[in-house]
């Protein structure tokens, strides 16, 4: 059972998990943790169900997944019926109204609809993966020179479940850099998953790269591949300037994680995310909408 917290109820709720029990065996039973080490967290695997999902027959899986997770598709550009396969679903557009931006230039917008954490004067070394586990920066990226600078800095992940919209957007005006790739393992970003497999992000499939933001500084993009999300697709043009809101890219099927760093004294996180990542929940939130501002502001 996983626990998160509604900022627009200002209560917990639990998060309706697809494959939970599978998840569950597969992460903490002997059987299912060889299945997992052998061939779950493999390339091939994801490679194979990912190929399944671009086909016309996984377009049947649509219709109980909507059911099943109680989505939402009043908000979503396209119908049911429009989509040629699973993963065209998955990675479907929303209307132009269903994310609105908060355009203030000094307010910090989510990136992507997800379950937030948040960890500020970060140790590079010792950055929260959950209690009990850390990583480091530098073997995430696997460049020290750009780690170094964002001692003390401000770490958010966004995990995104597979009930998510799944693309991802940029927090505010600004060029991108070229995205760097680092192969890796398709290990779940499930909280499941996390509580059982050290430096698990260090070990997935991800991306990165610098968004030089007009109004939060250098900021490290992060994009964390999962079990089944054999594909990470960017649809920026590096180093050409882009407006807040507008589209990054975008993952395939799965849950996946978004992770970003700030460099010291450049953002100030409202006060209910930090309380909440404080007491080890995460916060969900959607594209868009404000989750901090800039350091010469007072978050209300």
């Amino acid at each position: 059972m996983i626990k998160i917290y509604n900022r627009s109820t200002k209560d917990y709720e639990i998060e309706k998990v697809a494959g939970e029990k599978y998840l569950q065996w597969n992460y903490s039973s002997p059987i299912g943790t060889s299945l997992l080490e052998l061939f779950v967290k493999r390339k091939l695997f994801s490679k194979i169900y990912g190929s399944y999902c671009d086909t016309k027959l996984s377009s049947k899986k649509i219709s109980s997944f909507i059911n099943d997770l109680d989505l939402d598709m009043s908000i979503s550009e396209r119908s049911q019926g429009d989509f040629k396969s699973f993963n065209d679903f998955f990675v479907r557009k929303l209307k132009p109204n269903a994310r609105p931006i908060n355009t203030d230039s000094n307010v910090l917008v989510s990136p992507a609809d997800g379950r937030l954490s948040v960890f500020t004067n970060i140790d590079l070394d010792n950055i929260i993966q959950v209690k009990g586990f850390t990583y480091s920066l530098k073997e995430l990226i696997g460049d020290e020179k750009t780690a170094n600078e964002y001692k003390n800095g401000t770490c958010m992940i966004v995990r995104l479940c597979p009930t998510d919209y799944h693309r991802l957007h940029f927090i505010d005006n600004g060029t991108c850099s070229d995205s760097r790739e680092i192969d890796g393992s398709y290990y779940s970003v499930n909280p499941i998953a996390l509580e059982k497999i050290p430096k698990l992000f260090c070990q997935n499939k991800r991306e990165w790269s610098i968004f030089y933001s007009e109004n939060f500084g250098d900021v490290i993009l992060i994009e964390v591949g999962a079990t089944c999300v054999g594909t990470i697709i960017q649809t920026y043009k590096p180093n050409i300037p882009v407006k807040k809101g507008d589209e990054k890219g975008y993952f395939k099927f799965g849950g996946s994680t978004t992770i970003l760093f700030f460099k010291e004294n450049t953002i100030k996180v409202d006060s209910d995310i930090l309380e909440q990542s404080k007491l080890g929940f995460e916060t969900k939130i959607l594209m868009g909408e404000r989750i901090g501002v800039k350091t010469n502001l007072v978050a209300n």
